[in-house]
């Protein structure tokens, strides 16, 4: 197929135009932009080659002539959503930074609820995601004791927290978005049949959680909660 590499190759290490012939019609960014849009309104599995192709208004066989493969076509639109982060001078304040950074990132993903299924170190060395790491470790530049391997699994741990809590955030929205009734009725419904439930004497520990704590539960606070976990681990003060 036209552009297909013969051996491995890196879509960063292959110049996005040849130094003689005409100017291309499309950059890189014009083409992530139009996989980015078609992701967004129709989730990942609605991008593929014609579709882009579409989108640009160029032929399908064209647009391999600047994205060999698919793979290749999935690490522009990473590295394009990638570029959304604010990067910021660091505070000095290592634990608020990285909590910043979680934050931002859950957004991000919120944004573009199609990429938790691209959190792969596979496209994690695009420009933008290095831009992006480079700037996490400049926030643990406090941590002057910790080895840079260390505080990659730090990076690692966070990304990984925060993919599966958006994850889980997104799946239970789009249960929702298909209930045949409202969110309020479902959660009454479930809520009278678990207090039914505990209220048996068969769930006396349940029974004690509830009593202690009656909810509603507040996600945001069970969101920082579970990243101050994982930061307390690293933090050399705990």
């Amino acid at each position: 197929m036209a552009g297909r590499a013969a051996v491995p190759e890196v879509i960063w290490a292959r110049p996005e135009r040849a130094g003689r012939g005409p100017r291309p019609a499309f950059t890189r960014a014009d083409i992530a932009a139009a996989a980015v849009r078609i992701a967004d309104e129709g989730g990942l599995d609605a991008v593929s080659m014609r579709h882009v192709a579409g989108a640009l208004g160029c032929g399908t066989m064209s647009l391999y002539n600047y994205v060999p493969r698919k793979e290749d076509l999935y690490e522009l639109m990473f590295d394009a959503v990638s570029g959304e982060h604010e990067l910021w001078e660091p505070s000095g304040d290592w634990r608020a930074d990285m909590m910043r950074v979680a934050r931002q990132t859950r957004e991000l993903m919120h944004r573009h609820p199609w990429l938790p299924r691209l959190m792969s170190p596979v496209y994690g060395f695009s420009p933008n995601a290095l831009r992006y790491l480079e700037h996490c470790l400049a926030c643990l530049d406090p941590l002057q004791g910790m080895k840079y391997g260390m505080k990659m699994q730090l990076v690692g741990l966070v990304n990984g927290v925060v993919t599966m809590y958006v994850a889980n955030e997104l799946s239970t929205a789009e249960r929702t978005r298909n209930l045949p009734w409202s969110e309020e009725q479902e959660n009454a419904a479930r809520i009278a049949y678990l207090g039914r439930q505990v209220a048996t004497g068969a769930y006396p520990r349940m029974a004690a959680a509830f009593t202690e704590d009656p909810g509603p539960i507040d996600l945001d606070a069970v969101f920082d909660l579970a990243l101050e976990r994982v930061l307390d681990g690293f933090d050399p003060e705990r």
